[in-house]
């Protein structure tokens, strides 16, 4: 074998040990490596995701008021105060009462309705109650559920620490007036009537009493 092709053979070999040692000692490095002690950095898409979890809006209030409203400044301030209050839990408890409060007031039972009630309220709904049995009228009413229902207005107040909500209400049932003798004067027995209300809940956050008090009535 001539010497020159040897040669070219050693220098080969060693040049391959020496490749084979500095990647034993160094690793494999594909691209950029961020070096030892310093954080890796975090893609554009991976910044924004993790902002979205930690610093994104509140589904809770974004779902019920418009971001960065009066109105969805004044729930965050309400669950800042008491951090256990829940949009969606009131509405969802809302819906409930306004079935309770109205079938009383249509039936004439309003005194289990006490806790729930202001008493300018309880007491017009009371005088409501009152003329009625005066005149010898009775109501029948069945309730047939809530078809719409959604946030209408809040406030707080951070001194008193008193919150409002005002919710509008569509709701459907059935209602009948009848006179001492027993016959229907107003409404059907069968025809379902909607109702439009829109009524104003208070109460003081943070307070002992969870009952939110119906402390005006519109429409």
């Amino acid at each position: 074998m001539n010497s020159p092709i040897l040669q070219l053979l050693v220098l080969a070999g060693i040049a391959i040990f020496l490749v084979l040692r500095l990647r034993s000692v160094l690793g494999t490095r594909d691209g950029f490596e961020q070096p030892k002690g310093q954080p890796a950095p975090t893609s554009r898409r991976d910044k924004r995701d993790f902002e979205v979890i930690e610093g994104g809006p509140d589904l809770d209030i974004t779902d019920h008021a418009p971001e960065g409203s009066d109105m969805a400044k004044a729930l965050a301030a309400m669950k800042r105060a008491e951090p256990s209050f829940g949009v969606s839990d009131f509405l969802s408890g809302a819906r409930g009462a306004y079935e309770m409060i109205l079938m009383g007031f249509e039936r004439g039972e309003i005194e289990p309705l006490v806790p729930f009630l202001d008493p300018d309220v309880y007491e017009t709904f009371q005088q409501v109650v009152d003329q009625r049995t005066e005149q010898g009228l009775t109501v029948e009413a069945e309730f047939i559920g809530v078809r719409e229902l959604s946030l209408s207005d809040a406030t707080f107040d951070e001194t008193t620490r008193r919150a409002e909500i005002t919710v509008k209400y569509v709701g459907e049932l059935t209602s009948v007036v009848k006179d001492a003798n027993g016959q229907v004067i107003e409404g059907s027995p069968t025809a379902v009537k909607r109702q439009k209300d829109i009524w104003t809940y208070a109460r003081v956050m943070g307070s002992n009493d969870p009952n939110w008090q119906l402390v005006a009535t519109d429409e």
